[in-house]
């Protein structure tokens, strides 16, 4: 068994396992990634992100020939064990991990570029914290052949229509009726079908 030394870390109510594997040593099966963020037997979260330095995966290097800067990767995998582009909060996290662990020095109102599989991401440090630069946003969610969506989430009556949203990651949009609507959904357990 694979000893591993790791940080929680949580933005805006994501929270995420962390851990620094500079020449991508570890071996992230899904499997593997699911065990650590399953938050019964492992020790949860919606994600986890490793940090890897960029020349050490084949997305990396592509990015370090862009821009040398981006000597740190933001390896992220979903708590499903599924790879994902890029997570809004989780790049945040990633920035404060890199900073606390002394992996990177960065004072506020400096900028720190990461690489991601969604590409370069510029991360500034300000006096509360970090923002990050996802880029532009655009409609749709890519891959799906939709537009839209429908959505259904424990506590929500019936399937409600939502507009797909992608930020480097897809994102669906849906309203609510009411406040109290809001607040009784369950959004652990929903569900996205794309609609022709």
């Amino acid at each position: 068994m694979t000893e591993l030394h790791f940080t929680k870390g949580q933005g805006t109510g994501n929270d995420f396992v962390l851990f620094a594997d500079p020449d991508a040593t570890v071996d992230l099966t899904p499997e593997r990634i699911r065990a650590i963020a399953d938050r019964r037997f492992g020790v949860g979260g919606d994600g986890v992100i490793r940090a890897v330095r960029s020349e050490s995966l084949a997305e990396g290097r592509a990015l370090v020939a862009e821009d040398p800067a981006a000597v740190w990767f933001m390896d992220y995998h979903n708590a499903d064990g599924s790879v994902a582009e890029m997570c809004g909060n989780g790049v945040r996290v990633f920035a404060r991990y890199l900073t606390e662990s002394g992996l990177v020095d960065l004072a506020p109102g400096e900028t720190l570029t990461v690489g991601s599989r969604k590409g370069l991401v510029d991360i500034q440090r300000t006096t509360n914290g970090f923002q990050a630069d996802l880029g532009r946003w655009r409609l749709g969610i890519e891959g799906s052949g939709a537009d839209d969506v429908l959505v259904r989430a424990k506590n929500l009556d019936g399937a409600r229509p939502g507009v797909g949203i992608d930020v480097g990651n897809p994102h669906v949009v849906v309203a609510v009726a009411t406040e109290d609507e809001l607040a009784d959904l369950e959004l652990t357990t929903w569900r996205c079908s794309t609609r022709p």
